[in-house]
């Protein structure tokens, strides 16, 4: 039962992390904007590929995902 109050804490404060992100994101003109993020504008198409912007998520995501894994284990 205690794994179960650890999982559900470690869930409810990465569901913060992600609030908290989509709150001050709006702040950072320059997310979503990086090097590698592709705009592709045609007449009535528009295709955004964040390719850039992924990578970076990708890799801070995997260093706290890692840091937050070593203290629970």
């Amino acid at each position: 039962m205690n794994e179960i109050g650890r999982l559900l804490m470690i869930a409810g404060a990465g569901m913060f992390l992600v609030g908290l992100l989509i709150v001050i994101g709006g702040r950072f003109a320059w997310f979503g904007n990086l090097p590698g993020d592709l705009v592709i504008k045609r007449d009535n198409l528009t295709i955004y590929a964040p390719i850039g912007t992924m990578i970076l998520l990708s890799i801070l995501l995997t260093i706290v995902l890692n840091v937050v894994g070593r203290l629970f284990r």
